[in-house]
C-alpha cells in the first residue's frame, strides 16, 4: 500500500496549495492573501482505484479500490495515507518560509494478508495483519524555485506492536509540490524504507517447511535498505481552483525497486519481480 500513502501524501497538495497561486500565464496581480484559507477547518475524500502488485515483490498485479481522507483542523495537518494514519501536532502556515513538523503515525500492514495468485507465494501461508505505531518528523521549505512551491524532508519511524514481524521500519522521503496553474498541481517523491531482520524473515524469508510447499528454494532474510520508489502525481481542480478546490481529479504514477537480500528472495527473484510499478487514480471532493 507504499503507492497508496504516496497519492494520498501527494493529493494532500490540494489543502497545502498557496492562494495566490498563479502560472506563468495568468495576467494581473495575485490576489491578497490574508491566510485566512490555512486558518479554515477542512476535510478532503478522495475513492479511486489503484493497479498494483498482489505482494510487494511480485509480477502478478490486480485493479484494487482505494479510499483516502486528508484535511486540516485549526492549523494542523491529518488524514489516512492507504492503512496508515497520521496527524500533525503542530499548527503549520505554508506562507512561512521554513516548516517544522512533528506527529504520531499508526499503520495496519496488509501485505500477503489475502489471496495471492502466485502459487508458490500462496504455499507459505497467509501472514496476519501487523499493527505499527511510531512518529513522524519533517521540514519543508517554501518558495524554492518560485514563491509557489515547497520542499519536504520527513522520517517516519514505526514499531510492529502485534508481533506479525516484530521489527522497525524507518522510512525517509524528500518530496517537491508545485503549483502548475490555479487548477493544477504536480508533485514529485522519492522515499526508501529500512526494514529489520524480523520483518526481512516474515515478507521475504523462505522456511524448510515453506520451501517444501512451494519449491521455492530455502532463504533467510536479512534486514537492511528494503526499497527506494520514485512517485509522480497531478491533481487537477475541477470545480473551484487551488485556493478553494472542491471535486477534483487525481492521477498517479509509481516505480519501486527492491533492494540487495530483498530483491534476491525466492519470494521476488524467482516468483515476482524486483521492479514494480503502481497507477492510481480517482476523485476528490474538499468540503
Amino acid at each position: 500500500m507504499k503507492a497508496v500513502h504516496a497519492a494520498a501524501a501527494a493529493l494532500a497538495v490540494l489543502a497545502a496549495a498557496p492562494a495566490a497561486a498563479q502560472s506563468a500565464t495568468d495576467a494581473g496581480p495575485a490576489p491578497v492573501d490574508d491566510g485566512a484559507q490555512y486558518r479554515r477547518n477542512t476535510v478532503t475524500v478522495a475513492l479511486g482505484g489503484a493497479w498494483l502488485p498482489d505482494y510487494e515483490g511480485s509480477n502478478d498485479y490486480a485493479l484494487t479500490p482505494i479510499g483516502f481522507t486528508f484535511g486540516r483542523l485549526g492549523g494542523h495537518a491529518f488524514g489516512t495515507r492507504g492503512t496508515s494514519l497520521y496527524f500533525s501536532l503542530l499548527a503549520n502556515d505554508p506562507r512561512a518560509s521554513l516548516d517544522v513538523d512533528f506527529g504520531p503515525v499508526a499503520n495496519l500492514r496488509l501485505d500477503r494478508s489475502r489471496e495471492i495468485d502466485d502459487r508458490r507465494v500462496a504455499a507459505l501461508g497467509k501472514i496476519g495483519p501487523a499493527v505499527e505505531l511510531g512518529g513522524f518528523v519533517g521540514v519543508t521549505k517554501n518558495r524554492v524555485l518560485h514563491a509557489y512551491d515547497s520542499l519536504g524532508v520527513r522520517v517516519a519511524v514505526t514499531q510492529d506492536v502485534t508481533d506479525t514481524h516484530d521489527s522497525m521500519i524507518v522510512a525517509p522521503s524528500v518530496d517537491y509540490t508545485t503549483p502548475l496553474s490555479l487548477r493544477t498541481a504536480l508533485n514529485l517523491s522519492f522515499n526508501a524504507e529500512h526494514v529489520a531482520r524480523r520483518y526481512a524473515q516474515t515478507y521475504f524469508g523462505v522456511d524448510a517447511a515453506g520451501s517444501l510447499r512451494s519449491g521455492l528454494p530455502v532463504y533467510a532474510g536479512r534486514g537492511g535498505w528494503k526499497n527506494w520508489r520514485a512517485t509522480m502525481l497531478l491533481a487537477q481542480v475541477l470545480t473551484g481552483d487551488l485556493r478553494k478546490p472542491r471535486l477534483s481529479a487525481y492521477l498517479g504514477l509509481s516505480y519501486s525497486r527492491e533492494l540487495g537480500a530483498f530483491a534476491r528472495s525466492p519470494v521476488v527473484a524467482i516468483a515476482g519481480n524486483a521492479n514494480q510499478y503502481v497507477a492510481t487514480g480517482g476523485l476528490a471532493y474538499t468540503f
